[in-house]
């Protein structure tokens, strides 16, 4: 049905490396993949195999999950985006790292797959999606700090010149332009 790959780390590997809990869900447990360096791993490429069909209206959707928190969403592949590197921000560890019985094993980190309906899912590349979130704040503290420096102080209110948005969109475009790497800075 679908393989995963680490880059960097493992070989493709497919869904038998995971326990499967029932029809449509799936565990790696990662502390018999890595051990506790689980955090380590940061990149996971997930891949529909050649002859599955997922119906049009389904996803495969990727969980991350650190011992004793909740899971995460990451991201999913569907028929029309067959494959993702998906980033893999690991969350703290929760408070339930007690053992249950002295006979039961600590828990472990995990990484979930699951079908699921397309149109439930926030975004199938959620790192795609915090890029664009990132960016939309860096340009924005960008203006405010160059409004920053023009602005006076009326009462409570700051008061900047009527022209400052097309300054500074002028003066932004115009070290775009200059310096390639410029916007670089912008991303993740």
């Amino acid at each position: 049905m679908f393989g995963v790959l680490f880059p960097n780390r493992s070989f493709p590997m497919d869904i038998s490396t995971f326990t499967q809990i029932d029809t449509t869900h799936w565990v790696l447990d990662m502390n018999t993949f890595v051990g506790e360096a689980y955090d380590q791993i940061r990149d996971m490429c997930i891949f529909l195999l050649n002859g599955f069909t997922l119906p049009p209206d389904k996803a495969l959707a990727v969980y991350i999950q650190s011992p004793g928190s909740p899971f995460l969403f990451c991201g999913a592949v569907s028929v029309s985006r067959p494959s993702a590197v998906l980033s893999l921000p690991w969350p703290e560890p929760g408070g339930q790292l007690q053992l249950t019985s002295p006979d039961s094993a600590p828990l472990s980190a995990k990484i979930g797959v699951s079908v699921e309906d397309l149109a439930s899912l926030p975004s199938l590349d959620v790192t795609a999606q915090k890029r664009v979130e990132h960016l939309a704040l860096k340009v924005g503290e960008n203006l405010f700090n160059f409004m920053q420096s023009f602005c006076g102080v009326d009462g409570s209110r700051l008061v900047v010149p009527m022209d400052i948005l097309d300054r500074w969109f002028k003066k932004f475009q115009e070290r775009a332009k200059r310096d390639p790497d410029y916007l670089k800075g912008f991303v993740l």
